[in-house]
């Protein structure tokens, strides 16, 4: 391995473990809120990863108004989101619901995270890309 590039992995490592403690706190608060029969607390942070990678994506792009450090970048989207998405507890608990015959949840589910989240991808980057818009580049 690269030593120059392995502060990267460093920096990616640091913020996947804080997006993993923020989906921690955040999934557990709205399941506490809502109830967990349904994985609101999974969707619910599925969607805002989704939104908040789509927005600081298009934010800092080539065009975007915030120019960011690549590295930068990498810690934000590969580590923070990373992290803090969920899909392999999407995976598990739509199984789950799917194996305890909870068909129309767990359809529910499938259907309302790739639906919502590729929406949520969208207001994001447009969010991101308004941004830009508002003032020229920062």
């Amino acid at each position: 391995m690269d030593p120059s590039n392995m502060l990267n992995y460093v920096w990616i490592g640091i913020g996947s473990a804080l997006g993993g403690m923020l989906r921690y706190l955040l999934s557990g608060v709205v399941a506490s809120r809502l109830g967990e029969t349904f994985p609101y607390g999974t969707l619910f942070v599925n969607v805002s990863g989704c939104f908040l990678v789509g927005a600081f994506w298009a934010a800092t792009g080539t065009e975007g108004r915030l120019l960011v450090n690549p590295s930068f970048r990498q810690f934000f989207v590969l580590g923070i989101c990373g992290g803090y998405t969920t899909f392999s507890s999407f995976g598990l608990q739509t199984l789950n619901l799917a194996r305890d015959g909870e068909w129309f949840l767990a359809g529910a589910n499938s259907l309302l995270s790739l639906i919502l989240c590729l929406v949520a991808v969208w207001l994001g980057m447009a969010v991101g890309f308004a941004f830009n818009r508002i003032g020229g580049r920062a």
